[in-house]
């Protein structure tokens, strides 16, 4: 697939073709977690887990594509990388959640459609107004 925009296909992500070699391995991570569950607290003891919140899918994400050593929280991410967003990455936070745009496609745990879907890390192809997050993103990426 070429372009910047990643297909999303029963619920897993396709990287373009293009893509730096952190963003397809991010998104290979992420396709990981498609079958875990929501578990607050998941995710920050070990990026190896049962269930991931948040943040704990963000840390898996960036640390499967290279990006980070250890897990970090919605705050810590606050003032991940640099200000912004970014050309593929860009990682939404605040004070009690994350959720990151990579190639285009949200992965998030809430579903955001008035919180009537299941609550799991997900790619969703839907936008979400970014109001109230710090947009940050990893360097060059």
């Amino acid at each position: 697939m070429s372009g910047k925009t990643a297909r999303l296909r029963f619920g897993k992500a396709a990287a373009p073709k293009n893509a730096p070699v952190p963003v397809k391995r991010a998104i290979w991570a992420a396709n990981q977690l498609r079958s875990k569950p929501y578990r607050y607290g998941g995710g920050h003891k070990s990026f190896n887990d049962r269930g991931y919140d948040c943040s704990g899918t963000i840390s898996y994400v960036l640390a499967g594509a290279g990006l980070i050593g250890t897990t970090m929280s919605s705050t810590e991410f606050r003032s991940y990388g640099q200000r912004g967003p970014g050309k593929w990455i860009t990682i939404y936070a605040r004070e009690g959640h994350t959720f990151a745009v990579i190639a285009g496609l949200r992965l998030d745990t809430t579903p955001f459609d008035r919180y009537t879907g299941k609550w799991a890390p997900r790619w969703y192809a839907a936008y979400r107004p970014p109001r109230g997050f710090e947009a940050r993103h990893p360097i060059g990426l």
